[in-house]
């Protein structure tokens, strides 16, 4: 499958516009929660006792024992697509995500959440002339997603070290629709509509371990692996013949309908590796690498250019007394870089990304509380303008609200 030549108004401006998320089940989500994606989204390392890392299910094991930890995040994206001397800005919402953590025992804690896993949205055209046909257009157009439901459990080992695991129901449904018409009245049109409804287990396991150096010295190290899964889809495929105009009152002389066909998925093993330092708990530093092995991705009949792919992140974060009882200097500033060796090869060129992000932290002041308000703010490039390929620079806003509260402190009488 090769990109579009031309691309066209890309819908509803509340509609996600990612040329990219044609191909496999769409763009992946590479996100972690809201704080750390101000960091570049670096969090193999990272752990938190007042937010929820689920990119590493040990991190949990950092939960308060007595305290109820909340997440809730989401972001919005202004785009500007460019090919050759065409350009087109969008904007839209991607979808957020939600997640709570709690106390089990004393050496135990989980988690549940829901978390985008991929997207897709995308509506471009490509005008051929045809010898002896004359002119021919071909929309192509896509919708859906994936998302990750998962419950995950930490286990505090020893002092410093902690394993985890979150096992996952990924469910949803992907669209692709192709509309072929021809400019002379005497072709039948077409349109071909193409869903599958996805589901299956996925399991992802982390391991973390920290230690101190110095006295205000720690260090943090953390990997994970997420298995190579084959999930169910079912393909459900309709083509319209038709003549004029294509609308859903449209007099269809052929109609071909495949209901519900099964088949496999194979959703790629990822291994990933982060180094963490922290110093008085003011200042850290993190640094994340993740390969994922999409060189054996299968989905049905799609014949998608696939390889293996790397991203990487470095993140940053200050926060000048985080147990002091003034604002200012429990606010918390952020900043990070990643890149992203794509898994896409289109015209024997590669889809890579680029991000640089920035972020704050703004403490709330209600009682017994860690609760924070935090935005972040990335500028990023996906894609090139080689080979009359598309490019992608794209600004995103992202704000997510965290919850920490003591649930199970008794009150003593006087």
């Amino acid at each position: 499958m090769m990109l579009c030549a031309v691309f066209l108004p890309l819908g509803a401006q509340n509609n996600i516009s990612q040329p990219y998320s044609e191909f496999g089940i769409g763009l992946l989500n590479k996100n972690a929660n809201g704080i750390l994606d101000a960091m570049g989204s670096t969090a193999v390392a990272m752990q938190d006792p007042y937010s929820i890392n689920f990119i590493n299910p040990a991190s949990y094991a950092a939960f308060d024992s007595l305290s109820f930890v909340g997440d809730v995040g989401a972001s919005i994206f202004i785009s500007t697509l460019k090919q050759g001397n065409l350009a087109q800005k969008n904007s839209f919402a991607r979808p957020g995500y939600l997640a709570i953590g709690l106390p089990v025992t004393r050496h135990w804690r989980t988690s549940v959440g829901l978390v985008p896993f991929s997207s897709v949205g995308y509506s471009v055209t490509d005008t051929r002339n045809i010898e002896h046909i004359g002119n021919v257009a071909y929309d192509y157009s896509g919708s859906g997603g994936l998302y990750q439901l998962y419950w995950g459990n930490a286990f505090r080992i020893c002092k410093g070290l902690s394993l985890g695991l979150n096992t996952s129901y990924l469910f949803g449904t992907l669209q692709h629709t192709t509309n072929t018409s021809f400019e002379e009245s005497l072709f039948y049109n077409s349109i071909i509509q193409d869903e599958f409804r996805i589901n299956g287990i996925y399991l992802t396991a982390g391991i973390q371990y920290f230690f101190n150096i110095k006295e205000k010295h720690r260090i943090g190290l953390g990997l994970t692996y997420s298995n190579s899964a084959y999930v169910w889809n079912r393909e459900d495929l309709l083509i319209n013949y038709y003549t004029g105009n294509y609308s859903a009152v449209t007099t269809y002389d052929t109609v071909v309908h495949t209901n519900s066909q099964r088949g496999d998925l194979r959703i790629p093993q990822s291994v990933g590796a982060g180094l963490s330092y922290a110093y008085n708990n003011s200042i850290t530093v993190a640094a994340d690498v993740t390969w994922r092995n999409w060189a054996d991705f299968k989905f049905v009949h799609m014949p998608d250019s696939m390889v293996n792919s790397i991203t990487s992140s470095v993140g940053f974060q200050y926060i000048s007394d985080p147990l002091s009882n003034k604002f200012f200097k429990r606010m918390a500033f952020r900043a990070g870089v990643k890149y992203s060796i794509g898994e896409l090869v289109l015209r024997h060129r590669g889809i890579d990304e680029f991000g640089v992000t920035i972020g704050f932290g703004i403490p709330l002041n209600t009682f017994n509380t860690h609760s924070s308000l935090n935005l972040m703010f990335e500028y990023g490039k996906m894609g090139t303008l080689s080979e009359d390929l598309i490019k992608q620079n794209y600004f995103r806003v992202g704000l997510c609200f965290t919850l920490q509260e003591r649930w199970y402190q008794r009150k003593k009488l006087e």
